[in-house]
C-alpha cells in the first residue's frame, strides 16, 4: 500500500511539474515581478496557509524557520508538492476560463544536533505569465485613451536555507536565508491614434533576503510563534528593444540595448500565530501577517503598492481512537484565508479570499503522509480596469519520513 501511494504521488507530481510553465496564469502577474506563489508544505494548504506556530515535528513547516528547533532526532523529512488550478476570469465585458498546472516545492530537513535542525527548499516565488489584449487606459492629464496589448512569461525562484535552534525546553529561534533569482520577458504594444510603439524587454533579477522567527511552547497544547522578513532589494538589469510604426513606416528606436532598470524592493513583513490543541485530537491555528509595501516607495504604471494584511484560520482533526485502524489515523482539515492584497488599481484593492478542506493520509507507521486539499477562492473584483478571478485549486503534497542512524534491534 505504501509503495503504491508513493509511486502514484510521484507520478502525478512529476506530471504537474512538466506542465507547470506551459499555461497562462493570473493577469495580475503583469505587476512587479509577477503574482506571488503560495507554496505550502505538508498539510498547510488544507488549513488556509496558517501555521506560524506549528512545529516541524511531523512535516517541514516553511512558514517559520524556528519550527525546525522542535524536529525529532534521527528523522529525515522530505517534501514535494504540486497543484492544479482551474480559474475563471471575468471583466465587465467578457469571461474566460483557463487551467494552470504548477510545481509547488521540493524540500528536505534533518537534525544537526540534539537541539537544532536544517532545511533546504526550492520553490517558485512568483509567476509573470500573462496575456492581455487591447486594454483601454486613459492618457494622464488628458481626455483621450490609448490601448495596450501585453504578453509576458517567466518569474522568480526561491532557494531557502533554514536553521532552527531550541533554547531550553520551550523556546526555539530560527533564520532563513533566501536566494531569489530568475527573469521575466515582457512584450507590450501601445496604440495611440495611428501610431504603434512595441517594446520587447527581458529583465534579470537576483537578490538575498533574510527571515527571522521564534516559537514559544507555553504548554504541551499551546504554542505561539512570530516571524520577521527583513526588507531587501532585488537587483535588476534589462535588455530592451523598441520599434515604432507611424504612417506605415517602421523605425527602430532601440535594439538589444542593455541597461540597469528599477530594482524591486521587498517590504518588511511581520507575522504572529497561535496553535492550540483540544482533547489531543483537535488543533486550531490562527495567523495574522502585515506587509509594509507602502514603505518600499514603489509604483506601477497601472497601480500602486500598498500595505497588506492577511488573516488565516485552520482546524485539523483526527479521532485517534484506535491507532491500529487506518481511518482512525487519517487527519481531516479545513481553513479560511483573507488577504487585503498589496496592489491598488483605480483606488480598488486586489484582495483575495478563500476556504479549503483536506485530508492527511498516513503512510505506514511513520510520519510519512500524502496530503490532499481542495480550495476555492476569489481574487480581485469586477470594476473599470479590474478582473475578478474565481479559482478552484487541488494541492497534492507528499511528505516522507526516514529514520537515520538507528541500530537494528532484530536481524
Amino acid at each position: 500500500m505504501k509503495n503504491k501511494i508513493v509511486l502514484w504521488s510521484c507520478f502525478i507530481l512529476m506530471s504537474l511539474t512538466s506542465f507547470s510553465q506551459s499555461i497562462s496564469s493570473s493577469p495580475y502577474s503583469l505587476y512587479g515581478v509577477g503574482s506571488l506563489y503560495d507554496s505550502d508544505f505538508g498539510y498547510l494548504s488544507s488549513i488556509g496557509s496558517s501555521g506560524i506556530a506549528l512545529p516541524s515535528d511531523t512535516f517541514i513547516n516553511n512558514l517559520n524557520p524556528a519550527s525546525l528547533g522542535f524536529m525529532y532526532q534521527n528523522h529525515f523529512l522530505f517534501d514535494i508538492g504540486g497543484k492544479a488550478i482551474s480559474t475563471t476570469y471575468q471583466s465587465s465585458s467578457r469571461k474566460e476560463s483557463r487551467n494552470n498546472f504548477q510545481f509547488s516545492h521540493l524540500a528536505f530537513a534533518f537534525p544537526v544536533t540534539k537541539k537544532s535542525a536544517f532545511s533546504l527548499s526550492l520553490r517558485p516565488y512568483s509567476s509573470s505569465t500573462f496575456k492581455i489584449s487591447n486594454l483601454k487606459l486613459p492618457i494622464q492629464d488628458g481626455q483621450e485613451y490609448y490601448y495596450v496589448t501585453a504578453e509576458g512569461s517567466g518569474g522568480l525562484n526561491s532557494l531557502d536555507f533554514s536553521y532552527g535552534y531550541l533554547i531550553g525546553k520551550k523556546l526555539t529561534v530560527g533564520a532563513t536565508a533566501t536566494v531569489l533569482f530568475g527573469n521575466t520577458v515582457d512584450d507590450r504594444s501601445f496604440l495611440i491614434g495611428n501610431s504603434i510603439t512595441t517594446i520587447h524587454k527581458k529583465t534579470d533579477y537576483n537578490g538575498v533576503r533574510a527571515t527571522l522567527g521564534a516559537q514559544y511552547r507555553i504548554d504541551s497544547t499551546f504554542t505561539i510563534g512570530t516571524t520577521f522578513k527583513v526588507p531587501s532589494r532585488i537587483n535588476a538589469s534589462k535588455i530592451q528593444s523598441v520599434t515604432a510604426i507611424a504612417d506605415e513606416v517602421q523605425s527602430s528606436i532601440e535594439s538589444e540595448k542593455s541597461s540597469d532598470t528599477d530594482d524591486y524592493y521587498m517590504p518588511l513583513e511581520m507575522g504572529i500565530g497561535i496553535s492550540k490543541r483540544f482533547r489531543n485530537n483537535l488543533n486550531l491555528t490562527l495567523d495574522y501577517e502585515r506587509s509594509l509595501w507602502d514603505n518600499t516607495k514603489q509604483s506601477e504604471l497601472y497601480g500602486d503598492f500598498v500595505n497588506q494584511d492577511r488573516f488565516a484560520f485552520g482546524l485539523t482533526y483526527s479521532s485517534k481512537k484506535n491507532p491500529r485502524k487506518y481511518w482512525d489515523r487519517v487527519g481531516y482539515a479545513a481553513g479560511l484565508s483573507y488577504d487585503t492584497g498589496y496592489l491598488e488599481v483605480d483606488a480598488h484593492r486586489v484582495n483575495n479570499a478563500s476556504f479549503s478542506i483536506g485530508l492527511n493520509l498516513p503512510i505506514d507507521n511513520t510520519f510519512s503522509s500524502l496530503n490532499i486539499s481542495y480550495s476555492y477562492g476569489q481574487k480581485g473584483r469586477i470594476a473599470s480596469d479590474l478582473i475578478k478571478e474565481n479559482y478552484h485549486k487541488i494541492s497534492l503534497n507528499l511528505s516522507l519520513d526516514g529514520i537515520w542512524f538507528v541500530k537494528r534491534k532484530f536481524e
